[in-house]
Order: C-alpha cells, then sequence, then structure tokens
C-alpha cells in the first residue's frame, strides 16, 4: 500500500498504512458527507463494529471536504471513526478515486489493509450504491484470521 498522508478532523497527521498500530485498517472513502447513500454506508459500518473490532480492525471514514466540514458532520451524525481529509487535496485523489462523469461526481469505495500493510481488500465505484461493497469488506475481514501473514493469535 502506498503512504497515504492525511490528517484528521483535530488537524492531527494521519499516514496510513504506517500508523497503524499494528491493526488493520479498513478506510471507507465517501462521496460526500452530504450523500444519503454514504451516509448509510457510514451506519452500517457503525453497526459492524463490534465485528471489525472483534478482528482488530480500526476503521476510518475518508471524506473529501475540509477538516472544518468533515468535524462538523462527524459531530452531527455521532460518528465514532476517525474522519479523515486530505493534507493538498483529497483523500479520494491519492488512492485514484477520481471525479466522473465530467468531473460532477466523486467516487467512493474502501479498503482493508491487513496488519503487515498488504491491501486485501480495495473496491471503488463511481454510483454511489456501488461503493461500499460490505459483502467484500467483511469477507476480508474474516479472512484476515487465516492470512498466513497475520501475527498474534489469529493464527
Amino acid at each position: 500500500m502506498p503512504e497515504l498522508a492525511l490528517e484528521d478532523t483535530d488537524g492531527q497527521a494521519v499516514h496510513l498504512p504506517g500508523d497503524r498500530g499494528g491493526q488493520a485498517v479498513l478506510i471507507y472513502f465517501m462521496r460526500s458527507t452530504s450523500c444519503p447513500i454514504c451516509n448509510r454506508h457510514v451506519q452500517d459500518l457503525i453497526r459492524c463494529r463490534d465485528e471489525f473490532a472483534a478482528e482488530d480492525v480500526r476503521v476510518f471514514v475518508a471524506v473529501p471536504e475540509d477538516r472544518q466540514e468533515a468535524a462538523a458532520w462527524k459531530a452531527r451524525r455521532q460518528v465514532p471513526f476517525t474522519v479523515l481529509v486530505g493534507r493538498g487535496g483529497t483523500p479520494h485523489e491519492t488512492v485514484g478515486l477520481s471525479r466522473k462523469v465530467f468531473g460532477s461526481m466523486q467516487q467512493s469505495g474502501d479498503v482493508l489493509i491487513d496488519a503487515q500493510g498488504v491491501v486485501r481488500h480495495a473496491h471503488g465505484a463511481t454510483m454511489p450504491t456501488g461503493g461500499y461493497d460490505k459483502k467484500g469488506i467483511l469477507a476480508a475481514v474474516r479472512g484476515l484470521r487465516g492470512s498466513p501473514r497475520s501475527a498474534g493469535p489469529r493464527q
């Protein structure tokens, strides 16, 4: 996984996959904090957070808005995950999720990085309904248990 230099809503630098703290990381890239479909996807991630925690997966939500707008959205929606913004561009641009359809449609997607920094799942889409691959995410998270690269008691 290439290094992503982002920041959270408090302005703290976050370098992924470097700042994993020995955990696997799931990053969900929303197309916009105002997208109702993306907001439903975040609510689903919140409902699944116990399963992610049980597998030692830390969840991040990346948004294309600026830090102030992202912080307001996080507080308003009571999002328990770290919300990431870009440090000179959007988080989306750093992983190749661009704006399509004459620049009007931000792509969204998700990526799961294991504890060793290896990408175990990556998905992107232009249409908001396709930007969240719940089945693929959960299968990849469950697959971390049997991964020959996983460390610790899960082997």
